[in-house]
């Protein structure tokens, strides 16, 4: 079953002095329990791409279904409702909110989308992350791969169906990158369905099948 369908999905923007395509005719598809990895050169139109597949870019052309329903049909405030419930985010930034600790940063997805037990389902997604003993400090005490483990944590809370997850381990060393991989391929044994973008070529030891993007 898949998960994620993304059929001849293009995507251009306005430039200074003519249209850019930045994705270009891209048909896609991840099923449940698969770990994908998309690799390319920077600038190749990965993010373009896993932005679109998650209801954050609309395409100019083409169509996205996430557990078959098209998210850009959906008005803007049912299709944030959507996301929330059915997709969980990675990026190499992190993103974690600097003054909150680690357990409140993973249960920062309940602010917007409320959910029973969500201290609970937070705490065991601590300890399953080897974060327990952390989960008292803000994210500027953590290393780099604390960070990332619980960005990761934080987008698992409300047990979506697809991981998206950009550039990982693009700030991680070695070590740190395989346990976030590691992390990604058992979700996927699960039955989530993972999307990743990388330009680390490694990445596909681990993943079920690479798609390599270039120039759109």
């Amino acid at each position: 079953m898949s998960v994620l369908e993304i059929e001849q999905l293009t995507k251009t923007f306005q430039g200074p002095a003519e249209k850019v395509m930045a994705v270009a005719d891209v048909s896609l598809k991840v099923d449940k329990g698969e770990f994908v990895a998309v690799v390319g050169p920077s600038g190749c139109g990965k993010t373009t791409l896993l932005l679109a597949a998650g209801t954050l870019l609309r395409p100019t052309r083409g169509t996205v279904r996430v557990s078959g329903q098209n998210p850009y049909d959906l008005s803007p405030d049912r299709r944030a409702r959507f996301r929330a419930e059915k997709i969980g985010f990675v990026f190499q930034q992190f993103h974690l909110i600097p003054y909150l600790t680690v357990l409140e940063n993973v249960m920062a997805p309940s602010v917007a989308r409320p959910l029973r037990g969500a201290k609970e389902r937070a705490l065991a997604l601590i300890r399953q992350f080897n974060l327990d003993e952390r989960k008292a400090h803000v994210p500027g005490a953590l290393s780099t791969g604390e960070r990332q483990r619980t960005a990761l944590a934080r987008a698992l809370l409300h047990e979506p169906e697809l991981i998206l997850a950009d550039e990982p381990t693009g700030n991680l060393d070695k070590e740190n990158s395989q346990i976030i991989l590691k992390h990604l391929a058992d979700l996927a044994r699960e039955g989530r369905a993972v999307l990743m973008v990388t330009h680390d070529e490694s990445a596909r030891s681990v993943t079920h099948r690479t798609v390599r993007l270039d120039k759109g």
